[in-house]
């Protein structure tokens, strides 16, 4: 839909034109303002002013109730056709900024299915493979469980190391400090390094997880889109 069928339009629509495209909380108000005159329109003024609404809303960052209006818009512009929009794909648009708001209300495994789906829709898409990288780091799998639980422990046991050189090793056995030192040194040391480890393991997993689904998307559009040879 980038052009309208009649050269008029209505005042609500030319008002709505009238404010800054990156306005977005004037935008917002604009339409609940005025949602009951915006509902009357002409379906082709309708769907503009809500797209851009839902869009606004997203901007502001009011991400829960961007999602209670984001499937309506994407039936919409399914329903009636709609591909494109102010210089946008309005179904790959609305589908990664539902997505993003998933991941903005901590709705990982959501999220992760939404840009999967992309991801299989069109898998050259680099920056939906990259957001779901990013969704999946938030996911805390068992590698990064351990590896947290296992630093804190070794933190704490650093800690308690502390105390007792200072209650009794420094005042009382003076001459083992030093050993001390390094045994609590290299007990914080290693607590780090664990807790590096994990994060890095995790996001090599998640690297090569990912890229291998990207891959194998890629290959399979390609056999169901190569010509069959009739001998």
């Amino acid at each position: 839909m980038s052009t309208f069928k009649s050269t008029y339009h209505s005042k609500t629509y030319r008002d709505y034109k009238a404010l800054d495209e990156r306005a977005y909380r004037d935008m917002v108000r604009f339409y609940e303002e005025r949602e009951d005159d915006i509902k009357a329109l002409d379906f082709e003024e309708f769907f503009e002013l809500l797209f851009v609404y839902v869009d606004a809303l997203f901007e502001i960052g009011s991400y829960r109730k961007h999602l209670l209006l984001v499937d309506y818009v994407i039936e919409c512009s399914i329903k009636n056709n709609i591909k494109e929009l102010k210089g946008k794909d309005v179904f790959y648009h609305l589908l990664f900024r539902k997505a993003a708001s998933l991941y903005n209300t901590l709705s990982y495994n959501k999220a992760d299915y939404i840009l999967r789906e992309l991801i299989r829709i069109n898998p050259e898409k680099e920056e939906v493979s990259q957001f779901l990288k990013k969704c999946l780091r938030k996911m805390n799998p068992a590698i990064i469980r351990h590896s947290r639980a296992a630093s804190i422990l070794l933190f704490f046991l650093a800690a308690s190391i502390i105390c007792v050189e200072v209650l009794f090793v420094r005042p009382f056995v003076n001459e083992l400090t030093p050993t001390v030192e390094l045994s609590r040194n290299l007990i914080f040391g290693f607590g780090c390094l664990v807790l590096m480890a994990g994060a890095l393991i995790h996001r090599w997993q998640i690297d090569r997880e990912v890229n291998a689904f990207v891959q194998a998307t890629i290959e399979r559009k390609e056999i169901n889109n190569s010509p069959v040879s009739i001998s």
